[in-house]
């Protein structure tokens, strides 16, 4: 054989040899997806609905309705909120007369409806159970015959005596049971710690016994432990907010570095304000303050409360509707922008704007506001070596940021997904969400492929998912979503 063709058939193999050799040797994938400012409709943050769920039709003009029987409009299948943000929590509001009208006859189906409703829409439900309201609805009709006139109250928001001990072994009992049935429930979002006051509000908490007091918070603490509750200490009637915490099992610290307790006993609890909004005088022109400029920026510090973000929800409530901030009260966009950022201050993930029409100029700077509230993930990188093996760990190095101001409250799993036409492996990421806080956030871990991993090319998919169905249950804020709420990353191949 000629010389010279011997070594180019030489050159050609080693050639074809080191290609082989470099489809084998991997390379480290970057990935940098692009951030998008979409308004994401996520689990347990944003606007909830309020008396009624998505699809249906708000309320007219500028009232709205609270603490009745929810009225189930006809459904006609179509989930879009007109003048309103979709939603991922409905508020059911309801006094205790028509969750018991009978002593120990409770109205679970009435319960039951409103989570099952709320699961069909495309919900979870907030909860509050109040125990009267202001004009005609009191306490249940057998309570009131039982316990008779309420004279001697000590509050004007008060119906009836609570140191009476009936309350206690009645409303309490209520709220025993309702945990008993409910807690944990996968449709329940979570319930509200209301025990005294018009609304269930908590206005004259301090006027209680420490006894009373700390007993009508231990039905809730004793009987939800796994639905997140939520307590209102910020109705501005205290003298010291903090003494309606302290001596609870209420997490809670102060300024001056106490607390209220550490070990396993303390209990985690959101807080809850319901007149966001509120920045006039004339509204409590007998008290000569607001709610936005006085009570909340001292309240949420002297309750206690200042920190709890953290671990459970904040969740705020409108001061009466959004059109009556533009026709009476004559709110601008500077002043609209001011409440929103201050809610925002205050780590805010839920909004009940009481299922009343968001004013159409105002809608960019509400859009907006909802970008921000909550969690909000963006992915900024992820690395992964293009070729791995079977039965052997891979390095899997993601960078995040929380764009938002308050982490998420559920448990959710990040998942990565390896498919292709004949195969699908699903491969859990063990990064604790609850902790992920606003900011940069580094995940870095070995993960690995199963033993019998079919051998070929994948592709290589991202996702938060439900832990209990592995299907994607938070959307994240950058492109590339796919139809079945995955985000491709590239590909990935495995070998031997």
């Amino acid at each position: 054989m000629n010389s010279k063709i011997f070594l180019a058939i030489i050159i050609f193999v080693l050639n074809g040899l080191q290609a082989v050799v470099a489809q084998d040797e991997p390379v480290t994938i970057r990935v940098r997806p692009k951030e998008i400012k979409d308004v994401l409709n996520n689990p347990g943050i944003g606007f909830t609905t309020f008396q009624r769920f998505n699809g249906d039709t708000l309320n007219a003009g500028y009232r709205w309705t609270e603490g009745y029987p929810i009225e189930y409009q006809k459904f006609n299948g179509d989930l879009t909120n007109k003048g309103y943000p979709q939603t991922t929590i409905a508020y059911f509001r309801v006094d205790w007369a028509f969750v018991e009208p009978a002593p120990l006859k409770y109205n679970w189906e009435m319960i039951d409806k409103a989570l099952l409703t709320a699961a069909e829409r495309g919900q979870t439900l907030m909860l509050r159970i109040a125990p009267y309201e202001q004009g005609e609805q009191d306490v249940p009709g057998w309570y009131r015959k039982m316990v008779g006139s309420s004279a001697k109250v000590l509050s004007d928001k008060w119906r009836v005596d609570p140191e009476d001990p009936r309350y206690l072994q009645y409303f309490g009992g209520l709220i025993r049971a309702l945990g008993q049935r409910y807690d944990g429930h996968p449709y329940l979002e979570s319930v509200d710690i209301s025990f005294v006051g018009y609304w269930g509000e908590g206005d004259g908490s301090h006027l209680l016994t420490d006894q009373t007091r700390i007993a009508l918070i231990n039905c809730y603490l004793d009987n939800f432990k796994k639905t997140v509750l939520t307590f209102q200490p910020l109705n501005g009637d205290a003298p010291d907010p903090g003494v309606l915490v302290k001596g609870t099992r209420i997490e809670a610290s102060w300024p001056d570095g106490t607390n209220n307790g550490v070990g396993p006993q303390m209990r985690p609890v959101g807080y809850r304000c319901d007149c966001l909004g509120d920045i006039t005088t004339e509204i409590w022109k007998e008290k000569q303050w607001s709610h936005m400029a006085d009570i909340y920026p001292k309240d949420i510090v002297k309750s206690g409360m200042s920190e709890v973000w953290k671990k459970r929800p904040v969740t705020m409530e409108i001061c009466y509707t959004f059109l009556q901030w533009l026709h009476r009260f004559k709110y601008d966009e500077k002043t609209i922008e001011f409440i929103f950022n201050e809610a925002l201050k205050w780590h805010i993930s839920s909004f009940n704007a009481k299922s009343s029409a968001v004013p159409e100029v105002w809608r960019p700077l509400v859009d907006k506001w909802l970008t921000k509230m909550g969690y909000r993930f963006v992915l900024r990188k992820l690395e992964y070596p293009s070729v791995v093996k079977r039965n052997a760990a891979f390095a899997f190095n993601s960078l995040w940021e929380n764009v938002g101001v308050a982490p998420v409250y559920r448990e959710y799993s990040l998942m990565v997904r390896l498919q292709n036409e004949r195969k699908t492996i699903l491969i859990p990421v063990a990064a604790d969400l609850l902790t992920w806080l606003p900011g940069d956030i580094v995940h870095e871990e070995n993960l690995f492929i199963p033993f019998d991993a079919a051998i070929g090319n994948y592709q290589l998919d991202i996702a938060i998912v439900s832990p209990v169905s592995y299907q994607p249950a938070v959307k994240l804020a950058i492109e590339g979503i796919q139809k079945d709420g995955w985000y491709n990353m590239g590909s990935i191949t495995i070998r031997d």
